[in-house]
């Protein structure tokens, strides 16, 4: 039996509700709650207050989902979804670590990972809004946006959290190309690839270019970073915000990840940050803990495998492959990365830099975990190894 409703949870306004309803049950995997969240939103032309309340409503329910399954009717669990929501807030003890373990995420999940307390507790806790100055312009940055708290990260200057309400998108240092909106787990794998002015990278599965622009940014718009895609449209946004980063050292080419290689040049680093289930993603997308399935990891740690396998003789002697996926599951992570090492002699595991130690949890050589508990990110899987020179 649920809980009795607080008055301000009853009090809900009826046309919040019927939005935020609408959304919920025209979510589904092609049609993810998030997008179809903006799309309607738009549509719409709600204000930004209510927009705010809509969106917390959404995610809210997919958050608490686990907990909702006794009630049948929407407007109900939408309701205890926002009770239950204030209530961690306000008393996150108050939850035990077997409702969390068992609530927070699907059954399957425990089949391909370990599902830790602090893991379980963090994926209810509210994502940071994380920013990326441009190199040195961090401070400055700060001042600008009225960002007080120093919220710093051993080995990642450039990463800002992000507490104020603005509509970042409109601000003028946006349109300046001051800042990216981009995860800090994103930002760690740049980090770690540590590129070179004047080297040549390639970002394989660069989607709308986040990192592209990151590497770029870290080689001081010397050398070069080839960007690669299977979406076109993907690559045609890259366009437009490498543009407004003022960012010219990088050549977009698609490529489906297939046999056959956009370009038969040789590279000082290789980043493949490979198409994976989205389990670390979870904090901030807790629509796609429902729709991701135990199927997806299996078939995409192999589809993981496949594109190291592509990419690997394109790294020069000496040269870095970085392997990154924003999952968390045994298959895409730890053992995808040692069978790697298993048959490529060739190959020897990278050491994480001192400077980022503090950020990344490593259990062997070459292999690091960052997870929302302790970076305050997304969860992401980081490998890399360096091509011997013989």
């Amino acid at each position: 039996m649920a809980k009795p409703l607080t008055p301000e949870t009853d009090e809900l306004p009826s046309a919040l509700l019927r939005v935020a309803a609408h959304i919920i049950q025209n979510s589904n995997e092609e049609r993810p709650a998030d997008a179809l969240l903006r799309h309607e939103l738009k549509a719409r032309k709600v204000t930004r207050a209510d927009a705010r309340d809509i969106s917390q409503l959404v995610f809210d329910y997919y958050r608490w989902y686990g907990w909702l399954k006794h009630l049948h009717s929407l407007y109900p669990r939408i309701k205890l979804a926002k009770q239950l929501a204030k209530k961690f807030e306000e008393r996150p003890d108050s939850f035990t670590a077997e409702s969390l373990q068992n609530n927070s995420v699907p059954p399957w999940t425990k089949e391909v990972m370990e599902v830790s307390v602090e893991w379980a507790r963090a994926l209810q806790m509210a994502p940071n809004l994380w920013l990326r100055s441009r190199i040195g312009q961090d401070q400055s940055l700060r001042e600008k946006l009225g960002i007080f708290e120093d919220f710093s990260v051993p080995g990642l200057p450039e990463a800002i959290r992000y507490d104020g309400e603005a509509d970042l998108f409109r601000s003028q240092e946006f349109h300046a190309g001051e800042f990216e909106l981009q995860d800090i787990a994103s930002q760690l794998v740049s980090m770690f690839c540590a590129p070179k002015p004047g080297e040549t990278w390639w970002d394989t599965c660069a989607g709308e270019g986040g990192k592209t622009l990151h590497l770029a940014d870290l080689m001081q718009n010397k050398g070069l970073v080839w960007a690669s895609d299977r979406a076109d449209w993907r690559l045609k946004k890259l366009k437009l915000r490498a543009s407004r980063a003022k960012c010219f050292n990088y050549r977009s080419a698609l490529w489906d990840g297939g046999a056959k290689l956009p370009t038969k040049a040789k590279f000082d680093g290789i980043l493949v940050d490979a198409p994976c289930s989205g389990i670390g993603t979870w904090q901030r997308n807790p629509h796609a803990r429902w729709t991701t399935t135990q199927k997806d990891v299996t078939e995409l740690a192999v589809v993981q495998r496949q594109l190291l396998e592509r990419v690997a003789n394109s790294v020069k002697p000496g040269g870095k492959l970085i392997y990154s996926v924003c999952t968390l599951s045994n298959s895409e992570t730890g053992e995808n990365a040692d069978h790697f090492t298993s048959i490529h002699p060739e190959f020897e595991p990278l050491e994480v830099p001192p400077a980022l130690a503090g950020a990344v949890q490593s259990k062997k050589p070459g292999q690091f975990w960052a997870w929302p508990q302790t970076l305050g990110g997304n969860g992401m899987f980081i490998a890399g190894w360096r091509r011997k020179s013989s």
